[in-house]
């Protein structure tokens, strides 16, 4: 174990002080532990020597810190307060403060006071004398903390964009970071209140599991990975083990969620537990939700009650390829039965004075406001398939073929219905150039049967055939997400089924 005190060279009086050395003050000690070694907080306890100005009367605090803010004197650090309690223990249980000053004042050298400082004593406002102020564990962020415990080879990943789902940590280190796991866990259990359970995948999410779930060891806190999380309005409840989540994925599914419209029906192959259903569901979109995994159809079930989208959002536990043509077909047969959502609330307040009459205070109860209902007929037609399955979502395609076979007369010219917008999660290469676009493109091709070409970034102006590819977020270091959004080509909507 190697434990440095971290002692910064002496400074310059204020004119010249450098600000980059002057915070070397409030870097932690570097502390090497060692592979293996268990987190030893005491050891991040560091000293530092500064002067403070001891006001002799509580009234001109705010006055000196202010002059002393503009002199540059005063004390500025994050999470730093320049206000502290006289050190004596006597003054200070009498309720005298001081105000921290810089590193480059010094109590003992009066050529380091400036003006404001040497004004103040003047007037016996103020007197300078030394202070030690004490940096303990707490103080220090979780990558400074890392930073000192770390060899610096390792500097430049800290683990630090770890994956949070309720009140589990989710790390996935890297082999390099592997001797150091238990302290990493530690830190990021400490640094985080929210927090009280860290684990580290042990497999490959995807290619172990078709159903996403991973192999976990737990690295700090207890073994608890029953979780409750909230997103967009919404609330999931969840064994972390046993379905597929990714709060980094929040984003992505707001912008998927803005293109629904209340009324609409969507069509979510790869459901989950609903991120993308359930918030569909509060919009008054209808969702047929399905997912193979039993558990997060589970889960579906239940969130969608706690959620009370029922009305909207239908789930199902189904194999995603055959799922594709059984809900166009149970939607249109829903449609064509006259099935429909009808929401019964109460309006708003009448504005006349008379219509208040009923009450003395002016006040109408709800049982005496206007009714208003709002009804949503089940359409025909799918206006939007999501299919949320990177790793080999694009495979699925080809369950289009058909699926409105001898249903033209739904569809434009003969309504104004367009026919449905795909949306495909995948992944490609990660590059800046049109190699990932044209990839994405090959692979529909290649399983849609018709010829795919990479379109405008807004898919209300891409032609039949073109596809809008948004890119969502770097998974490795050479791997991206992406998600190819493009209009259902009619040849394949209305061929003939397989």
């Amino acid at each position: 174990m190697e434990v440095q005190s971290g002692n910064p060279p002496k400074l310059n009086a204020v004119e010249g002080q450098d600000e980059n050395v002057e915070m070397s003050f409030f870097r932690p000690p570097v502390v090497r532990l060692g592979a293996g070694a268990a987190l030893n907080r005491a050891l991040f306890t560091k000293k530092v020597d500064l002067a403070a100005a001891a006001i002799q009367n509580p009234k001109v605090i705010s006055q000196y810190r202010k002059s002393l803010q503009t002199s540059k004197e005063i004390l500025k650090v994050e999470r730093i307060s320049p206000i502290v309690p006289h050190p004596d223990e006597e003054l200070g249980a009498q309720g005298r403060k001081c105000i921290l000053l810089n590193p480059s004042v010094k109590a003992e050298e009066p050529k380091t006071w400036g003006p404001v400082i040497q004004e103040g004593i003047q007037k016996e406002d103020l007197t300078v004398i030394p202070y030690e102020l004490t940096l303990e564990y707490d103080y220090w962020t979780a990558r400074d903390t890392m930073e000192s415990v770390l060899p610096p080879e390792l500097h430049d990943e800290i683990p630090s964009g770890f994956n949070v789902a309720g009140h589990v940590a989710h790390l996935n280190l890297r082999d390099s970071y592997l001797p150091y796991k238990k302290i990493v866990a530690d830190i990021i259990l400490d640094k985080n209140s929210s927090i009280r359970t860290v684990i580290n995948k042990v497999d490959n999410v995807g290619a172990e599991s078709e159903f996403r779930t991973f192999q976990y060891e737990v690295l700090a806190g207890e073994d608890d990975l029953n979780v409750s999380c909230t997103e967009n309005n919404c609330n999931f409840t969840f064994n972390y083990a046993k379905v597929y989540w990714n709060s980094k994925l929040e984003s992505e599914h707001t912008r998927i969620i803005n293109f629904f419209e209340p009324g609409e029906v969507v069509c979510d192959v790869m459901a989950g537990i609903g991120p993308f259903a359930l918030p569909a569901g509060k919009r008054r979109v209808f969702v047929w939700a399905n997912d193979k995994n039993p558990e997060s159809f589970k889960c579906l079930e239940s969130n969608i009650q706690k959620n009370k989208v029922q009305d909207f959002v239908r789930p199902f536990c189904a194999d995603g390829l055959d799922f594709i043509r059984q809900a166009t077909d149970e939607v249109l047969a829903a449609s064509l039965k006259g099935e429909k959502v009808v929401i019964t609330k109460s309006g708003p307040r009448p504005k006349s004075k008379k219509a208040e009459q009923p009450t003395s205070s002016g006040f109408v109860p709800e049982s005496l406001r206007p009714v208003i209902m709002e009804t949503y007929p089940v359409p025909p037609t799918i206006s939007h398939f999501v299919m949320n399955l990177p790793a080999s979502a694009i495979e699925f395609v080809g369950s289009f073929k058909g699926i409105y076979q001898w249903q033209e007369n739904l569809f434009a010219p003969n309504t104004k219905t367009l026919l449905p917008l795909v949306h495909v999660h995948c992944f490609s290469l990660k590059a800046d150039d049109e190699r990932p676009r044209i990839d994405i493109c090959e692979r529909l091709t290649k399983y849609l049967g018709f010829t795919m070409k990479p379109g405008n970034k807004d898919y209300n102006l891409n032609g039949e055939g073109e596809v809008t590819i948004h890119n969502v977020r770097d998974v490795a270091p050479a791997k991206s997400m992406y998600c190819a959004t493009f209009r259902l080509p009619a040849t394949i909507a209305f061929a003939t089924r397989d």
